[in-house]
């Protein structure tokens, strides 16, 4: 396989291959035959290796695609060390906005209608601006205050180029370096194809603002902006707009007077719903994502990231997250292993040790030192490392946790995620106690009741009938009795053929010493023939070594 020639990839494969080659990967480079389109001011990595911090602002530079790129690769602990998990955990994602005559034109596109008649007023200064798009005050012909996002022109196009040049090299990578055969860059890379268009498609996002506005409603001091789904499309959403600031930008006597303490309890207690009860959740909600409202309420802003998890997994998840608060490393492991897939080589011992040492080193540290979100990641890094191929959700939940740790400080400096954790925990067990007995599970577990209620009839008159004809047979596939038998047989016979040498031989050295005419080779003849007869041993020796083999496996029976 060949790169492409066109100039769009040219562009991008000299900037991946001079970020593997500043960051220690330049056989990478070799491998996926990247060198001739490095200049010679880049062939060489960066002196002593370049950081963490650098990869991030690295990232920013190259573009909106590289920027989205980071993010997902802050899910996976099993390729990058924890310092830059981190750091790309935090990637900003803040760039120059678009003219106004742009967005004027995609929402008269979108909408099929002028700005001037979909809007009683449209702010042309955005309020923020980022890779994928940008977002504007309005305010509705009815008098609604909405906040109206709108992508970027042709970044749909230049992130499919992207995409393609990334996916060629992910090949390359998977075909020619152990790496790619570890890591499987080509699956990294159509995982984060899917990922992105969705992100694309701000009708999926406004389903997800609904679905999280409506599974919040419980936690009072926590908001998330409702959707105008008349006003949105796949380029254009309307929201509920919410008159906030930054928790970064709010003062720390502000949040003393607002009870930074209550609030980041209560958004702790919410994104634990969300994980692990609703299996919908904000992946990304980072201090930029987190707003104080003017009535002291948190929001919750860009569902741009947002994971779903399965019901099978939620209760995995939630053994893992209480047993890393509580300090059970060995249970942690456990759980671990529930939620992955094991590969070949696993040593299941050694990683429950090395999991158990990780949670133990940080059972007396102090509350500020310990971030349950880090022990997540790092829980998920070991497990890789050691065989086990974990979910996406597993990562996404330790990067959310990782995030909520930054935010609760930032409201409160003493709060404490663990203690958080096990005080709600038990209360997340009720929850899902209580879903299970929801009107879908009922519906289902009545409908098995049906279909197992209206078959047991004619199943009982079968049973009876046979009964009746005596032809009921029952079948217990227990063991195998015919060979436990021959086995028996076997050995029974080989010990009395045994004996019956052992006579043999001390029969004829005791013959030795009797006088006799009857000699054979200058010895009694009858001591010799006795240990002629007694050489078939050796014939029983032979057989025991070659001919034992084990009886093929019966065919199962039902």
């Amino acid at each position: 396989m060949t790169l492409s020639l066109r100039a769009e990839h040219l562009r991008r494969y000299r900037d991946i291959a001079w970020l593997l080659m500043k960051y220690g990967r330049g056989d990478w480079v070799r491998k996926a035959g990247l060198e001739e389109s490095l200049e010679p001011s880049d062939a060489d990595p960066a002196p002593d290796g370049a950081g963490h911090t650098e990869l991030a602002a690295d990232l920013e530079k190259l573009g909106p695609t590289f920027i989205k790129l980071g993010q997902l690769l802050s899910t996976r602990p099993d390729i990058l060390p924890p310092d830059y998990i981190a750091a790309l955990s935090r990637l900003q994602d803040d760039v120059e906005p678009f003219s106004f005559a742009e967005v004027e034109r995609i929402v008269t596109e979108e909408l099929g209608v002028r700005i001037s008649k979909a809007f009683a007023a449209f702010e042309s200064k955005p309020l923020a601006a980022a890779s994928l798009g940008q977002v504007h005050r309005a305010t509705l012909r009815g008098g609604t205050p909405v906040a109206v996002k709108v992508q970027r022109p042709a970044i749909r196009e230049q992130i499919l180029n992207d995409l393609e040049a990334f996916l060629e090299i992910a090949r390359l990578l998977d075909r020619h370096s152990d790496a790619g055969r570890l890591f499987g860059f080509e699956d990294l890379v159509d995982e984060f194809r899917r990922g992105i268009l969705r992100e694309l498609d701000y009708r999926q996002e406004a389903r997800h603002l609904a679905a999280l506005n409506q599974n919040l409603r419980r936690f009072r001091r926590i908001i998330v902006p409702a959707p105008v789904v008349d006003y949105t499309t796949r380029r254009v959403l309307t929201m509920e707009y919410i008159d906030g600031r930054k928790i970064t930008a709010v003062s720390p006597l502000e949040l003393v007077e607002v009870d930074g303490r209550a609030l980041a309890n209560e958004l702790f207690r919410a994104c634990l719903h969300q994980i692990l009860i609703d299996g919908l959740f904000h992946a990304d909600p980072h201090p930029g994502n987190v707003f104080l409202t003017g009535d002291c309420r948190i929001a919750l802003l860009d569902l741009g990231m947002v994971a779903r998890i399965p019901a099978s997994m939620q209760e995995k998840l939630l053994r893992l997250v209480i047993a890393v608060a509580h300090g059970r490393g060995e249970e942690a492991a456990e759980a671990a292993v529930q939620i992955g897939e094991v590969r070949d080589g696993f040593d299941q011992s050694d990683f429950t040790h090395r999991v158990s040492d990780l949670i133990d080193q940080l059972r007396d540290a102090a509350v500020k030192d310990i971030q349950v979100g880090r022990l997540v990641l790092e829980v998920t890094r070991i497990a890789a490392k050691s065989g086990i191929r974990v979910p996406a959700q597993l990562a996404l939940l330790g990067k959310a946790l990782l995030s909520l740790d930054q935010v609760g400080r930032i409201l409160d400096p003493d709060f404490d995620p663990n203690s958080a954790i096990r005080r709600y925990g038990v209360e997340m067990m009720r929850l899902r106690v209580r879903k299970s007995f929801s009107a879908g599970h009922l519906v289902a577990g009545v409908s098995e009741m049906k279909d197992f209620l209206e078959r047991l009839p004619s199943r009982v008159n079968r049973i009876l009938d046979r009964i009746a004809d005596n032809n009921l047979e029952i079948r217990v596939d227990a063991i195998d009795e015919q060979g436990l038998m021959e086995g028996f047989q076997k050995v029974a016979n080989r010990i009395t053929l045994g004996l019956v040498l052992a006579a043999l031989i001390v029969g004829a050295a005791m013959l030795m010493n009797v006088p006799t005419h009857f000699r054979l080779f200058g010895y009694p003849g009858l001591a010799i023939i006795l240990f002629l007869a007694a050489a078939g041993g050796f014939a029983l020796v032979v057989v025991i070594l070659f001919s034992d083999v084990k009886r093929p496996p019966r065919n199962h029976r039902p």
